[in-house]
């Protein structure tokens, strides 16, 4: 196979959760009985909804006797002032009388408050992933009820090396490949980068982001793994990895040179999907030997055949019947890609 350009990307590969974006804890706001309660997990809510009720009969009777005491001062204001007008009381006399009808009011206005807490509301468009209490429960001030959770937008924090997160940026578009789908892969986005490395790991975490129909695919909790392209070279020089012989610091390939088999050290790149950038010690259109190269040595006659050519044998190895496939003294195939 010759030696040929190709796009080549540097990447790191980075695993993580998904977790929503936007997670609210909904606590009761007041003290008393659960009457009522109208979602469990996995229900849909939105904004504004009511999801439980408490007894609120108590509140009710006392928000009935704060707003007659309200009617009672304001009248009582009423005449006060028409009194005072006349001089017939002291302003002192007024100034009680009105005081006493701004607090009456003032009443009114926090038990119709608290009568409200009564109803539980959503605060935000979700759902219910959590739910702590029965109806008939008996809750406290500030029991936790309900977890709800916007899954619209889905996010998975992925840690990422202090020496390429600043290739980076937001908005860059990441493929995100999914477990729980058959490692299927689903577009998101770098939604932040942050600011700051971990002290012990060195690692930042950047936030990748899936919104829309594909999020809608996802669930929290569901393991992703990312693989992050730092940079692209548009005309970087490839071989096939089986080509590359070795263990890293002595690789080499066989190259056909004037029909003999030669060893050449090569500096390589990463795996990625089967090749393998070359960095030294190859050029443009040299023919490395791919099948059967671990069984080469220097200086062997080599023959060049067709990928789907007869004489092929399929393990790579002359038959000895086989006519041209290999010479006598070598052990190795060398096929060459047709345009």
């Amino acid at each position: 196979m010759l030696v040929e350009r190709a796009v080549v990307s540097n990447t790191s590969l980075v695993t993580g959760q998904l977790e929503p974006l936007r997670v609210v804890s909904v606590n009761a706001q007041l003290a008393g009985a659960l009457q009522e309660l109208s979602v469990e997990e996995g229900t849909t809510v939105r904004a504004g909804q009511i999801i439980a009720e408490l007894d609120a009969r108590e509140l009710e009777a006392q928000l009935a006797a704060a707003e007659a005491q309200a009617t009672f001062a304001r009248a009582t204001a009423e005449r006060s002032a028409t009194l005072f007008a006349q001089q017939i009381i002291t302003a002192a006399e007024n100034e009680r009388d009105q005081a006493a009808r701004v607090a009456a009011e003032a009443s009114v206005t926090q038990l119709r408050t608290r009568l409200g807490f009564a109803k539980i509301r959503s605060p935000i468009n979700g759902v219910i992933t959590a739910r702590f209490v029965q109806s008939g429960d008996i809750v406290g001030n500030n029991t936790r009820l309900f977890t709800i959770a916007d899954l619209s937008t889905l996010v998975v924090r992925m840690p990422v090396s202090e020496l390429e997160v600043a290739r980076l940026r937001p908005g860059q578009e990441i493929a995100l490949r999914v477990d729980a789908l058959g490692g299927e892969a689903v577009p998101g986005r770098v939604r932040r980068i942050f600011p700051a490395a971990d002290s012990i790991s060195r690692l930042v975490p950047v936030e990748v982001a899936v919104g829309g129909s594909s999020a809608a695919r996802l669930r929290p909790g569901y393991t992703v793994r990312a693989t992050i392209r730092l940079d692209t070279r548009e005309d970087a020089l490839v071989v096939p990895t089986r080509a590359v012989l070795g263990a890293s610091g002595a690789r080499s390939v066989f190259i056909v040179k004037g029909g003999l088999a030669e060893r050449r050290a090569v500096r390589v790149g990463d795996d990625v999907d089967g090749k393998v950038e070359v960095f030294a010690g190859l050029a443009l259109g040299d023919t490395v030997i791919v099948a059967g190269n671990s069984l080469v040595r220097e200086g062997g006659s080599v023959r060049i055949v067709d990928p789907l050519s007869p004489e092929l044998p399929a393990n790579g190895r002359s038959t000895g019947t086989t006519a041209g496939a290999v010479a006598a003294d070598s052990t190795a195939l060398v096929t060459r890609r047709t345009p």
